[in-house]
């Protein structure tokens, strides 16, 4: 069994999958009807459910914030066109106690998942990543040098990366969407590229994809390749999906 712990918010995503028949007469935007919901764990709570469905051979610690947090899309089904995404409860979260974080060494792996609405500092972040023997970071925030060398990765998408392009260590993975992903200045492309339906919670896939593999292999370029492969599948599906295997 593998013991791994996962530090960061979470929420519930709500996808509301509606029918648009008619433009309103009220103004020029399309009137909803709602058809059906699906509801998902989401932020940090996907990236559990993702290694949940990549292996039954795990031991999952999850801390998350208590405060709720919802993100509702307005999604029209026919489509999966977007029209609108409603966030609620990401104000005022109550800081992770450190006291909540004790023993990372009994951890074969330490996943942040950092969302940067206020339960991880920078302090929090660095001090999980040095004291973690095998640890990923996915992060939404600016980041430092100290946060970055604390980790054995960090994980970012090409947006993220270009927010922190002055930060060039080795450890830093960038998924790059359809082209692949790049590490050290190479790209690795995408073994079995798909045409993309919804991108919804593929970097929880990715990450969470990587790191196990790479536990396993402790070969960056195969667990590269079959955390594309593993994106390249949930990118495919609609809502915020996880690979299934």
């Amino acid at each position: 069994m593998v013991n791994i712990l996962v530090v960061g918010e979470i929420c519930e995503d709500i996808f509301i999958y509606c029918d648009i028949n008619r433009i309103c007469p009220e103004a020029p935007v399309p009137i909803l009807k709602p058809i059906n919901v699906v509801k998902n764990s989401g932020m940090s709570g996907n990236v559990v459910s993702n290694l949940k469905s990549l292996s039954k051979n795990l031991i999952i610690t999850h801390v998350c914030q208590d405060e709720v947090i919802t993100k509702t899309r307005y999604v029209e089904k026919k489509s999966n066109h977007m029209f609108i995404r409603v966030d609620e409860g990401e104000e005022n979260l109550t800081q992770l106690n450190i006291d909540y974080i004790v023993d990372l060494e009994e951890f074969d792996i330490v996943i942040v998942s950092d969302y940067d609405k206020g339960f991880l500092t920078n302090k929090m972040i660095t001090f999980i990543g040095r004291n973690s023997k095998l640890s990923i970071l996915d992060s939404k925030r600016k980041l430092t040098n100290e946060i970055i060398e604390s980790f054995t990765f960090v994980k970012l998408n090409e947006s993220e990366y270009n927010q922190n392009n002055s930060l060039v260590k080795n450890n830093l993975i960038i998924t790059l969407g359809s082209k692949g992903t790049q590490h050290n200045d190479i790209i690795y492309q995408s073994p079995n590229p798909q045409e993309t339906i919804d991108v919804s919670g593929a970097g929880d896939t990715f990450t969470s994809s990587f790191i196990l593999k790479y536990f396993e292999t402790k070969n960056i370029y195969q667990s590269i390749e079959f955390a594309n492969k593993m994106s390249s599948i949930v990118v495919s599906k609609r809502g915020v999906a996880t690979p299934n295997l």
